[in-house]
């Protein structure tokens, strides 16, 4: 990570970490940049409803204008829609102002490359060495001045291709979508009403200040009791920005990404359709999608936390499943990136193929004990240097031997550790989850 951008883009508090002025350098410095690798054709921005991304976008856009870039902005978009338009309208950076499942205090910017995956390295690496001379940047005049494009209808053009990644009709089908209040609001229920489900809204009234609050893929409880509630076959909960998603089955159990990898990884296995048998995971993935796997032998190839780390892998391997626990997957026959509309189209579409309910497919993965808590620090580097927090660490993994696993790690966007202890034994993993999490929070905080 370098000094603006972590490992999901630049993310902060808005309107001070990540202000203006800094959406303006960004802004400047990409275009710059764009104009030195001879590609001054366009920039894609779109970004989620939250009331920063106003001031956000309209100091990043001038940056790129006074570059005499054009501009086109797609306003409030999933993410993995700006992802597939960047590459379909053939622009050379697509642009994302989203603080995805963050809450509202925060947002962030993050970029994609003319493929649609995320921004090279080492275009990135040239943003950062040349932000700080933003303004020592020639600038045109006049006509020269870049252009500002308004395409909200694009929106649409990217609903077509989600349709398009499943030819299963879902008349039939009851679902509740929950959109966080944030990018999906609009678009989920339009296109799963087109496809012929049955779909019953919540939190999809973004009014700027409600996103993600206590709704969404993070707190999806409101989803469950609504699927509950109305007797529906599933329950989708997706995140602010879109790009990942909590499902729910019929009995309002959830689904998590890890149930999502195995009943997508086994389904095509089994019909000729896995790639290397391989479904590409984070150190956060449950033991439990590693068996259900093996008994298919099949293989859980486990990355550093990051989508951009299961991305680079898959392509590396071929795979064509991977993604996070959180629900955030990629399935690259369809996307670039996670795209929380397509992996619930392709479970559902699962479901009306084989003929099961979503929970008789999630039963196929056993999952173990898990438990996840975030420690809030004054900084993030130094936790594995710590003695302490260090003998916490190996403490525990003793008691567990070789029955659990014991990950921690600092979060890519927030002054965060995070603690995550698996094993078969529920009461051992809260108490071995706490020891570590106190030593984090003497040492740290």
């Amino acid at each position: 990570m370098g000094r603006y951008f972590g490992t999901d883009g630049v993310r902060g508090l808005a309107n001070v970490e990540l202000s203006p002025l800094l959406a303006l350098k960004l802004g400047t410095t990409a275009a710059h940049v764009l104009i030195e690798h001879k590609q001054d054709t366009k920039v894609l921005v779109g970004r989620d409803p939250r009331v920063s991304g106003d001031i956000l976008e309209s100091a990043m856009v001038s940056g790129v204008c006074s570059q005499g870039v054009d501009a086109v902005l797609a306003g409030v978009i999933p993410t993995p829609g700006v992802a597939y338009l960047t590459a379909s309208t053939h622009s050379a950076i697509g642009v994302v102002i989203s603080a995805s499942h963050n809450p509202v205090r925060d947002n962030g910017i993050k970029f994609f490359g003319p493929d649609g995956y995320k921004l090279a390295d080492e275009i990135e690496a040239e943003i950062e060495s040349q932000i700080d001379s933003f303004d020592d940047f020639p600038r045109p005049e006049g006509v020269d001045v870049g252009n500002i494009f308004r395409r909200h209808e694009l929106i649409w053009e990217y609903a077509e291709h989600v349709k398009k990644t499943s030819d299963v009709p879902l008349k039939g089908i009851r679902l509740v979508i929950d959109g966080a209040n944030g990018a999906a609001s609009e678009i989920a229920p339009r296109v799963f009403e087109e496809l012929g489900a049955k779909v019953y809204c919540i939190h999809c009234n973004p009014n700027g200040i409600n996103i993600n609050l206590d709704c969404g893929s993070l707190y999806p409880g409101s989803m469950q009791a609504k699927v509950r509630e109305v007797g529906a076959d599933v329950g989708l909960s997706f995140d602010g920005d879109a790009d990942r998603v909590i499902l729910a089955d019929e009995r309002g159990q959830l689904v998590d990404g890890d149930h999502t990898m195995a009943i997508y990884g086994l389904y095509h296995a089994r019909n000729g359709g896995l790639p290397t048998g391989t479904v590409v995971g984070t150190v956060m993935s449950n033991i439990g999608l590693e068996l259900a796997l093996r008994k298919e032998n099949l293989r859980l190839v486990r990355t550093a936390v990051g989508d951009r780390y299961v991305s680079d892998e898959m392509r590396r391997l071929g795979a064509i499943v991977g993604g996070e626990k959180s629900g955030h997957i990629i399935l690259s026959r369809y996307t670039t990136t996670g795209d929380g509309m397509v992996t619930a189209l392709q479970v559902i579409s699962i479901m009306l193929m084989t003929g099961k309910r979503l929970s008789e497919l999630a039963s196929e993965m056993t999952e173990f004990p898990q438990l996840l808590k975030n420690v809030r620090v004054e900084r993030r580097d130094g936790w594995d240097a710590n003695p302490v927090i260090a003998a916490s660490i190996k403490d525990a993994e003793l008691k567990l031997g070789d029955s659990g696993r014991v990950v921690v790690r600092p979060s890519g966007t927030e002054k965060l550790v995070r603690v995550m202890v698996e094993g078969p034994d529920q009461s051992q993993v809260e108490a071995l989850v706490d020891q570590i999490c106190e030593a984090v929070r003497r040492e740290l905080c």
